[in-house]
């Protein structure tokens, strides 16, 4: 819960929903991110979330100090079905909201998307299938989006079996990143997995979203 006693600016219109309170550790206002959301800010504040096989990119405009963070999964695929990762299947649609939604409210608010600078992080194996890794589907995907996009990617800290906690600065474009134990994997392979459930249950048709 935020207190009177720090000085809170107002979140940009349509990101009221986002959950903000303050940090002790770090000293300052942060708004947590969950699966199928994305933050944006140019206020002195932190964008937080916890990565299993999910992605989160983090776009910071150099000039204007402005950014943001998503946290994104692809829907799950059932063992009968192959990876193919198109700009219309679902499995993009529901990465390519994440990216071109928050850039387009980076923009809105005075980004320029010439002086974007892109990390990207987790893509982590933690929920095994028998034919699919997510984590590595998910990583394939925002880096060829990147390409496709012409957006310049700075850092990168992917895959591997281990969760992460992610923190980002979007004005200084600072991100601070901690890998989990790996004792902490059930707790967010659940989380991961209602989550795909939820996504398989979208009819997929017109635009989607996910909040």
């Amino acid at each position: 819960m935020l207190t009177s006693n720090h000085a809170i600016k107002s979140a940009f219109e349509g990101f009221e929903g986002i959950k903000r309170f303050f940090d002790r550790k770090h000293n300052i206002v942060a708004a947590r991110i969950l699966p199928g959301q994305y933050y944006v800010s140019n206020n002195n504040e932190m964008i937080t979330t916890v990565l299993g096989s999910c992605i989160s990119a983090c776009v910071f405009d150099r000039i204007n100090k402005i950014g943001g963070m998503n946290h994104f999964m692809l829907p799950h695929l059932e063992s009968n079905k192959s990876i193919k990762v198109t700009c219309t299947s679902a499995e993009a649609r529901y990465g390519n909201f994440a990216m071109e939604h928050m850039i387009n409210d980076i923009l809105k608010h005075g980004g320029v998307k010439k002086n974007f600078e892109v990390k990207v992080f987790g893509g982590a194996k933690i929920i095994y299938q028998s034919t699919a890794d997510i984590g590595n589907t998910n990583i394939n995907f925002v880096l060829d989006y990147l390409k496709l996009e012409n957006l310049k990617l700075v850092s990168k800290d992917v895959g591997d079996i281990y969760p992460r906690k992610i923190n980002f600065i979007p004005g200084t474009g600072k991100v601070f990143v901690k890998h989990l134990s790996s004792l902490n994997n059930n707790t967010i392979r659940e989380r991961e997995k209602g989550y795909m459930k939820r996504l398989e249950k979208e009819k997929i048709e017109g635009d989607i979203e996910l909040f």
